[in-house]
């Protein structure tokens, strides 16, 4: 885990936790102090930590959505008949709304595509440094941090671009990226 994943999870936790204790300010004036039921305790407590897991984990919001309905249904428990329901209801869906704005932000910063390997050489472009003396049709390029040697069918200049087409080895195989690729 990198140092920016881990203030990101930090930030996650917080809102999470941030979330979770909102709920119980707006209904601390009807809880009963007295005599708690413990099963709406254990379901917020439960709630507060499926939903700080959810912060933590790399899912898609299923025990977050656990965690909420936890919290809901234990505030509910503990209320007096005096809290409305349709307040604590409605924190539930805030929360959710939340929690779903924070999974597809999420989603979204997910990387889409490869890399690394074969599959996150095929289709780079790059341009053409330089040609092999007695070859036009070979040549040297430099991808993903690395100096290649590539073919082409057709002849090559410096300076082109060329997009990758196939790997055998240590060879790239390359035609112009102006071609249309492979498939389409």
């Amino acid at each position: 885990m990198t140092l920016t994943e881990g203030h990101v999870n930090i930030r996650c936790c917080a809102v999470a936790l941030l979330l979770a204790l909102s709920g119980s300010v707006f209904a601390a004036d009807t809880v009963v102090l007295l005599m708690p039921n413990p099963v709406g305790i254990w379901l917020i407590t439960f709630g507060i930590a499926f939903l700080i897991a959810e912060a933590a984990l790399p899912n898609y919001g299923v025990i977050g959505l656990g965690g909420i309905v936890m919290f809901v249904i234990g505030a509910v428990i503990l209320t007096n008949t005096e809290m409305p329901v349709p307040l604590m209801i409605g924190l539930g869906l805030v929360s959710a709304l939340l929690l779903i704005f924070l999974l597809i932000r999420a989603l979204k910063t997910r990387p889409r595509r490869n890399v690394s390997g074969d599959a996150g050489l095929l289709g780079s472009v790059t341009p053409v440094l330089s040609l092999l003396p007695d070859n036009a049709c070979n040549g040297w390029v430099h991808l993903q941090g690395e100096r290649w040697q590539v073919s082409s069918s057709t002849p090559l200049q410096p300076g082109q671009h060329v997009r990758v087409m196939a790997r055998k080895g240590l060879l790239l195989q390359v035609a112009a990226a102006d071609a249309a690729p492979v498939g389409e």
